[in-house]
């Protein structure tokens, strides 16, 4: 009986330990959070998302560029590297107001692209790389995305963007043209574009 009770005990002291760790852990990681982000308002600088760019963002997600981009430059204080290489300013809260779910990623077998939109501003140029990195940046291990385009012979239609591959990389007499969903995901990574200060700059406001 003595045995039993003590077991009981125990069995007590269990369940009230795990609920008191299970509400310190609800605190840290969701209460805190909340109410130091749940006000965040969007910087002056950062619109919302077009139609065409959410929708590049939808093929950018399905495509698994979140694993192997990250889209957070850090602090330099933690990462020098990230500045050096032109990735831009440490990001803020409101860089991602827009953004459900967030990308952040965990990876970068690739460059950072929170500001691709700003380092390489050239559609023409990301459909190409988008078809075939290596034309562009030779020694690339990113994978190509030929079923983003159709090559056919003779002319594009009326209203088709067609892509100019360079003279080593594009077959004559074959149209590259780029499929809707090719350009929204370059809409959206000419949307990626954080240049714009992380705070209001001396007597203004972020606009709500």
């Amino acid at each position: 009986m003595k045995l039993a009770g003590r077991w009981e005990m125990d069995e007590t002291r269990l369940i009230v330990g795990a609920m008191v760790i299970l509400a310190l852990a609800t605190s840290v990681l969701v209460v805190l959070p909340y109410l130091l982000l749940h006000e965040i308002r969007p910087p002056a600088g950062l619109k919302p998302y077009s139609e065409a760019e959410w929708r590049g963002r939808q093929v950018y997600v399905a495509n698994g560029c979140v694993y192997c981009h990250s889209q957070q430059p850090r602090d330099p204080r933690q990462s020098p590297a990230d500045q050096q290489r032109g990735w831009g300013r440490p990001s803020v809260a409101g860089d991602y107001v827009y953004d459900r779910p967030h990308l952040l990623g965990t990876m970068r077998t690739g460059p950072d692209l929170l500001n691709i939109g700003a380092r390489q501003p050239s559609r023409e140029w990301h459909l190409g790389h988008l078809y075939q990195p290596r034309a562009y940046v030779p020694g690339s291990i990113m994978p190509a995305y030929p079923f983003l385009f159709e090559a056919r012979k003779g002319p594009a239609k009326a209203g088709e963007v067609v892509v100019n591959l360079p003279p080593d990389f594009s077959e004559p007499g074959v149209t590259l043209v780029a499929k809707p969903e090719a350009l929204d995901l370059v809409a959206y990574l000419l949307a990626l574009d954080r240049t714009y200060p992380a705070w209001p700059l001396s007597g203004e406001a972020a606009k709500p």
